[in-house]
């Protein structure tokens, strides 16, 4: 029997519309031609799959699209047009300190962020001695968060997350928080789920950590899905075109 992708994406479409401050040049600007607004094409008619199991990497340069389209996926955003569909229960890390209350303590975050990621209170408190564990914050876990380093903020979540059980875990950059040895752990955690055959889509700017975790990466370009295929194929594409970029931009 085929079993069906974790992730469905067909031709979707992500606009959003920004208000300039009124003291802003561009403002003066958009004044002069009747307009204060700005639509942002986000995404423009992407569209892919990813099957069960697969780890898949997302690159592009700053403002293509990319955090966008994990924000789809995990439902903060909805989408202008297009479809959508992800199966199975879903574990999001899109940025530092979501879904965490900052008066809240390490403690209290770790049963508020689990309900949120479906666990069960009697999950919760089964898990919770291992979230700490692995974070290593036993001594500010009963301390509000809001004087925590972005570091312990991107332990924590990153901690619940892999111990919320999911089968699609979606990254965006945090692993780039936090010193050398709890990227090590983290990066090892991964592959634990990458044998139990689990999903993961992961957005970075780093290069090196692309190659190492994922066999396909997708390039998100000025909000469209440029190239797709294998790791060491469009991530050398990629590196070259930055290096044109750049080359033109010095010139």
């Amino acid at each position: 029997m085929t079993r069906q992708p974790a992730i469905e994406v067909r031709n979707l479409s992500k606009r959003f519309r920004l208000r300039h401050s009124s003291g802003s040049l561009k403002n003066l600007f958009l004044r002069r031609t009747g307009s204060a607004r700005e639509d942002l094409l986000a995404l423009n008619g992407v569209s892919f799959t990813v099957q069960p199991g697969e780890t898949v990497a997302v690159i592009g340069r700053n403002g293509s699209g990319k955090s966008t389209l994990l924000g789809i996926l995990a439902r903060v955003y909805r989408p202008l047009s297009g479809e959508v569909v992800v199966r199975g229960r879903v574990a999001p890390l899109l940025e530092l300190g979501a879904g965490f209350h900052e008066d809240l303590t390490g403690l209290e975050n770790i049963s508020l962020h689990g309900s949120i990621l479906g666990m069960t209170r009697a999950r919760v408190l089964e898990q919770t001695p291992s979230i700490i564990e692995f974070a290593e914050l036993e001594h500010f876990i009963d301390t509000p968060i809001r004087g925590w380093s972005a570091g312990m903020v991107m332990r924590l979540g990153f901690s619940i997350a892999v111990h919320s059980d999911p089968d699609l875990l979606l990254v965006d950059e945090v692993l780039a928080v936090g010193d050398e040895a709890f990227q090590a752990k983290c990066y090892r955690r991964i592959a634990g789920f990458q044998e139990q055959g689990k999903t993961i889509l992961f957005v970075s700017h780093d290069l090196d950590a692309v190659r190492r975790v994922a066999a396909r990466v997708l390039w998100i370009s000025d909000g469209q899905l440029r190239m797709d295929g294998p790791t060491r194929e469009v991530v050398s594409a990629y590196h070259t075109a930055s290096l044109a970029a750049r080359e033109e931009g010095s010139a």
